[in-house]
């Protein structure tokens, strides 16, 4: 690529040489050290978005524009980012480094097998899961009962097949029992990756995760089957964040990759942590919109590293406003200033949502070349009359050229004052943290429980686990948990079908609606629109 240069060029750039890495060829390094980082004044920049649409808003996109147009106007950053996961890119998404001229390198690289991370991750999960059943089949000395195992196997690819299958069947094989495989990064092994800050901190975590209950009802958790430091030899160079680059020549840690719908869907803390001490900026992205990743980002991920963001930018696209005004996707090319102008509202609950947490917000709109000019001067006019900061970036087709109004923007909100606050006291019980967050976040009405998830809350609440904070799985598709509930709806119920504790990683999963904890391919896969160049 153009310019782009050797990994260690890249490297020089935030201070490292080569005895500070761990070489994987000329294009991608992982950090040796990066878990005794010193404390920074560093500001940290969220991007998120807007409800997303199958067209794709660009978060990812945008961060690599804003990235690379902060050094080109002479302020070194660095970004943070999450590995993508197999089962998106052969899915529905494809890739996720972002686009045209705002891209990662190496791209095809890092959607697939990249330096081994979710691989080490994937074997670890199910070293765990053969490792319960195999202590079972020889003799059971825990008293585990098998229609109580709660830890499930994982794959990093969208298989519906997996969701719900019988195991240990024939003579021999063990106790025949139901499993229900999650793909890799829904699983709480990479939660713990990723709110870990260190090597110590990661084996205690583990440690705590509960893989199921006794015939008594005692909870049973991995410590019991002393494997943690097996665990630790298989994850051991993943939780080194990984250095690559953007297509012009700015470094990138890529490290973790929990998904936003059914995980806390941020990066890693090590990896931010210790960009944190290496330049003045630090960008890093949460998956989907403000009341999904945004929301985890804050809530979980800030709380737990002593995190203070300055500055949220939300992402949006003419495509997607219009399709939130009630454009079927056929038409979307179409002018319709009118749809664009009802779709402003899914907007405005995004930027109010940010605002809750004491930061200051930015509109980052992502242009297109059949944007139409009537429409991004509505936008514009829709900006000023509510007095929000907004910035028109096409780094898409220009790169960082086309992102320096934005970068400019950005570095003037920096100087800002902010006063970063959480958005709830984890001492509440975990039905008022719910609450708040369907009430002020989703505006929901009310919230309610199936009869499953109120027996598993008096569990969770019996076993002290109360107080931990919430991680919501629900549809991305919408601020409800009904994916055809479109743009901003009000007066609507969540309903919370399950909870899942993940003592390990130190929150509890709410389960909203018909989320899956391991999707299914699309009739056309991206797999199947792949070519390989020969």
């Amino acid at each position: 690529m153009k310019n782009t240069l050797h990994i260690l060029e890249v490297a020089k750039k935030v201070g490292l040489n080569a005895k500070d890495l761990i070489m994987y060829g000329d294009n991608k390094a992982k950090i040796k050290e990066p878990f005794n980082s010193s404390k920074s004044s560093g500001k940290l920049i969220l991007v998120t978005a807007i409800t997303p649409t199958p067209f794709g808003e660009g978060k990812t996109t945008m961060s690599i524009a804003l990235h690379d147009a902060l050094w080109k106007i002479g302020t070194p950053s660095l970004l943070c980012l999450r590995e993508p996961s197999l089962g998106p890119v052969f899915g529905i998404k494809g890739g996720a480094t972002g686009a045209g001229r705002a891209k990662l390198y190496p791209s095809d690289d890092i959607n697939l097998h990249f330096t081994g991370d979710i691989h080490a991750l994937t074997s670890s999960i199910n070293l765990i899961a053969a490792v319960i059943d195999n202590h079972i089949f020889q003799g059971n000395a825990l008293n585990l009962d098998p229609k109580r195992i709660t830890w499930k196997r994982s794959l990093d690819m969208n298989d519906r097949g997996l969701r719900k299958v019988r195991i240990n069947g024939g003579k021999g094989n063990g106790t025949p029992r139901c499993e229900e495989f999650q793909i890799t990064v829904a699983s709480e092994l990479m939660a713990i990756l990723c709110l870990a800050s260190n090597p110590d901190d990661f084996i205690r975590r583990v440690k705590d995760i509960i893989i199921g209950y006794t015939y008594d009802g005692e909870i049973v958790r991995l410590s019991a089957l002393q494997i943690e430091d097996a665990i630790m030899h298989l994850m051991k160079q993943a939780l080194l964040p990984n250095l690559v680059q953007t297509l012009e020549g700015n470094p990138v840690l890529v490290h973790g990759g929990p998904f936003a719908n059914i995980a806390h869907g941020c990066n890693s803390i090590i990896a931010t942590k210790y960009a944190l001490s290496k330049a003045p900026v630090v960008i890093t992205e949460a998956g989907f919109a403000s009341e999904l990743g945004a929301e985890k980002f804050f809530n979980i991920k800030c709380r737990t590293a002593g995190l203070k963001p300055n500055l949220a930018v939300v992402v949006a696209t003419i495509k997607a406003l219009k399709m939130h005004g009630g454009v079927e996707m056929s038409a979307i090319y179409e002018e319709n200033t009118a749809a664009l102008a009802r779709g402003f509202d899914n907007l405005v609950q995004h930027y109010e949502n940010l605002t809750l947490f004491g930061v200051k917000v930015l509109v980052a709109l992502n242009l297109f070349d059949n944007d139409h000019q009537s429409e991004v001067e509505l936008f514009e006019q829709e900006m000023q009359k509510r007095g929000y900061d907004y910035a028109l970036i096409s780094s898409v087709s220009k790169g960082s050229e086309g992102g320096v109004d934005f970068a400019n923007k950005v570095s003037a909100l920096l100087e800002a004052d902010t006063k970063f606050e959480l958005l709830y006291d984890t001492n509440k019980s975990i039905t008022e943290k719910i609450e708040i967050i369907a009430k002020k976040l989703y505006r929901a009405s009310s919230v309610k429980y199936s009869k499953r998830a109120l027996r598993e809350l008096a569990l969770i609440n019996a076993q002290g686990f109360d107080k931990l904070p919430v991680c919501m799985a629900k549809t991305p598709l919408s601020f409800s948990d009904n994916p055809n509930l479109k743009n901003a709806p009000r007066n609507f119920t969540i309903t919370i079908r399950e909870f899942r504790l993940s003592a390990g990683a130190g929150f509890v999963v709410a389960l909203t609606g018909k989320v899956l904890t391991m999707p299914g391919l699309p009739k056309v896969p991206a797999a199947v629109n792949m070519k390989e160049v020969r």
